[in-house]
């Protein structure tokens, strides 16, 4: 086979995605197929879609693996996938024997950073703080072109701290699966946003279907909006004055809100240190992901 092609793997908790990527970027093939919730199928499923894009990009390819969890490296076992099946597996090495080839393996966020930090929305910068903001709460760390797993491997999970100056009313917030009160996953995941507004309503609605009725100027669901910008620009702000990032990437279903970036650009510098209480002049640039849901699959690729 020629050209070698870079192929990333994204395994989800109910689909299994893969891409081919080649010179200069370039998407060659992909593939999705549901995740099977058992180990071994897990793995021929893997193999599977490494043939199928090798054929059709005829060409033999690296693998990255991005998981929703992260690899222990002192015993090369899984941990903290919500995948449960995972846990406690020697997934890599598993892979390496079913493919003939090293594999290399990277949480799912750190994978989201990695692309939109190589050829993304924050492709040239230095430092990029990658946010996942969906049913859940992840983010990345990547510094000139390296992923940042940290000395406990938890770098980048700032869902788990503490919602930044919470005001009397949200503390101590509610209860996380972590086994914390107030968490930021808890206000700025979609449910969280969801369960807020219900609070406040005693209406059960979508998070777009609340961002729509705040557009069309519901006075409950625009002051639900107003708050939960409020609160993601807290908690980022705090980010800031900790990594101080060139950029910092959104994704993650509660990224698609309208002018969401606009207005964390307005909020976030009223808690920075740097920028001042009363200043508008925040360097980093807070920006929605340039590839979107497509940004864990092509940033496995790029683990190589």
């Amino acid at each position: 086979m020629p050209t070698r092609v870079k192929i990333g793997i994204d395994l989800g908790g109910t689909k299994i995605e893969a891409v081919g990527i080649g010179a200069r970027g370039k998407e060659l093939v992909r593939r999705r197929v549901p995740t099977p919730p058992a180990y071994e199928l897990t793995l021929g499923a893997i193999a599977q879609l490494v043939e199928e894009v090798e054929t059709v990009a005829n060409s033999k390819g690296t693998v990255g693996v991005g998981i929703p969890g992260t690899i222990v490296p002192e015993t090369e076992l899984v941990k903290n996938a919500n995948s449960v099946w995972l846990n406690g597996q020697p997934l890599g090495r598993d892979l390496e024997a079913r493919l003939g080839r090293p594999v290399r393996i990277a949480n799912d966020a750190n994978c989201f950073a990695l692309s939109e930090a190589v050829d993304g929305a924050a492709a040239g910068a230095s430092v990029v703080f990658g946010v996942i903001i969906g049913t859940g709460v992840g983010g990345g760390i990547v510094v000139d072109g390296k992923c940042i797993a940290g000395a406990n491997l938890v770098a980048g999970e700032w869902g788990h701290n503490p919602l930044p100056w919470a005001a009397a009313d949200e503390y101590p917030g509610p209860s996380c699966y972590c086994g914390r009160m107030g968490c930021i996953e808890m206000w700025v995941s979609g449910p969280g946003f969801e369960r807020d507004h219900a609070l406040r309503s005693n209406a059960t609605m979508s998070a777009p279907d609340i961002v729509r009725a705040a557009s069309n100027g519901d006075p409950i669901a625009a002051m639900s909006l107003s708050l939960y910008c409020d609160r993601l620009a807290r908690s980022l702000a705090s980010l800031v004055n900790v990594l101080d990032p060139d950029v910092i990437v959104l994704g993650g279903g509660m990224s698609n809100v309208p002018e969401l970036p606009t207005r964390l650009m307005e909020v976030v510098p009223r808690y920075v240190l740097a920028a001042g209480a009363t200043s508008t002049d925040l360097t980093t640039r807070i920006v929605r992901a340039t590839h979107g849901d497509s940004s864990g699959v092509r940033g496995a690729a790029r683990l190589w």
